[in-house]
């Protein structure tokens, strides 16, 4: 299955050289991983013909054009495609000259949020009429982060002065701002990325389990003190034991998914999104794609998901060094729980938490930092691959290798780091 999934241009031989000779190739020389880029691009399309169908009358009612919130989306996929092609090709260990500049900007930006006030569904999130999130991009700069501090620090990952107490810290600094807003899904993202990316990077595991307890006593504490939090706790539990019982939301959500059926009703015939669905086109539109594709459609969106873990978490397997695997690694299991958040809140599985569907809901902030993920994952994959060629031999090659060792286990000091040489 990994055979075909980096493409590589076959170049002319040389003349005077002998077929089959080794050839020097360039180590930058570019390479694309396909089923990546397949998935992704699948699911950017998918999502412009969704926003379309769930948004032409939320941008009459703004006084606008009906395509005026499809053509804002359109330009974001645009911006983040642009974003995404310069992060493949940038070579992200060189990220590191820029890891304070993006951590003040992140700051600077999270603090701007509190200082501007601009209370959209009772919090202050947004900057620029609700155009830009700081959240979004935090959660990016937070494992771009993470990544290069706990890659650099893998001698004393375990130790509580140097390795825990620094870390709880650094997501204490961007968790705290985002709860001003207040923002509870987008901190316990926050947190669980930190807790995650330690767990991949080698961290003991009775740390681990500590920093899951603490977490855990730190959310419970910030449910109980916030209204918001608080009600979607309760309405999720009465949701479990009774449908009817559950959010105006989930109730709402839940319509749309009977409606849909096995097939759905087709493209653009929802009704769910015109009577009461709440922002169908963003937090709800895996709602719409239930009532307008059906079951079908909703495993569908469920298996991409499902290949893009697989791929980001192969990518991150094959990785040159643990940097690279602990940005592959951390963005993919990012992206992924981001949808599952969202999928299992609008069948009422999980609390309803407001996170985007990544690639397919509308909203500039999450298309960008999303697009730019893949990036940076692709760049840890083109530098896999440009390292086999730059060693004379093809990357199916390497493939095959880790194949015939998939059944052995060796004992490493971070879970994703790079095989022996």
């Amino acid at each position: 299955m990994g055979d075909g999934a980096f493409v590589t241009p076959t170049r002319p031989v040389p003349h005077g050289v002998e077929p089959g000779a080794a050839v020097s190739r360039h180590p930058l020389h570019l390479t694309i991983d396909v089923p990546l880029l397949l998935i992704v691009v699948t699911l950017v399309v998918f999502g412009l013909l969704m926003v379309f169908s769930a948004s032409w009358d939320a941008s009459i009612m703004m006084g606008q054009k009906p395509t005026y919130i499809f053509i804002r989306q359109v330009m974001w996929v645009i911006l983040g495609g642009v974003g995404a092609t310069f992060l493949a090709l940038f070579e992200y260990r060189r990220m590191k000259r820029l890891l304070l500049p993006m951590v003040f900007v992140t700051l600077a930006m999270l603090f701007l949020v509190l200082w501007v006030k601009d209370v959209r569904f009772n919090a202050t999130r947004s900057l620029f009429g609700g155009s830009i999130q700081p959240s979004e991009l935090a959660k990016i700069v937070t494992v771009i982060y993470l990544s290069f501090w706990l890659s650099a620090r893998q001698e004393t990952l375990n130790s509580f002065q140097f390795g825990l107490i620094p870390l709880g810290v650094i997501l204490g600094i961007f968790g705290g701002l985002i709860l001003l807003q207040p923002d509870l899904s987008a901190t316990f993202t926050i947190l669980f990325l930190g807790i995650m990316l330690f767990f991949l990077a080698g961290g003991d595991w009775r740390h681990i389990l500590l920093v899951f307890i603490i977490a855990g006593i730190l959310v419970w504490i910030l449910v109980q003190l916030y209204p918001t939090g608080n009600a979607r706790l309760s309405s999720y539990i009465a949701g479990l034991q009774d449908p009817i019982q559950a959010s105006y939301h989930v109730r709402r959500s839940l319509e749309a998914v009977v409606k849909g059926g096995f097939f759905g009703v087709g493209i653009g015939q929802a009704t769910t999104k015109f009577i009461g669905l709440p922002v169908p086109a963003t937090d709800s539109i895996f709602a719409v794609v239930a009532e307008e594709t059906g079951l079908i459609g909703a495993i569908v969106i469920v298996c991409l998901y499902a290949g893009l873990l697989w791929r980001g978490l192969t990518i991150a397997r094959r990785a040159v060094d643990p940097l690279g695997a602990l940005l592959a690694g951390g963005l993919t299991i990012w992206l992924v729980t981001e949808a599952m958040i969202n999928m299992t809140g609008i069948i009422g599985l999980l609390p309803i938490a407001g996170n985007a569907l990544p690639f397919v809901s509308a909203g500039g902030s999450n298309m960008v930092v999303s697009l730019a993920s893949i990036g940076i994952i692709m760049n840890v994959a083109r530098t896999k691959a440009a390292r086999a060629q730059s060693e004379g031999r093809s990357f199916s090659a390497v493939i095959d290798l880790r194949r015939r060792d998939r059944g052995r286990r060796v004992s490493r000091p971070d879970r994703f780091a790079s095989p022996r040489r």
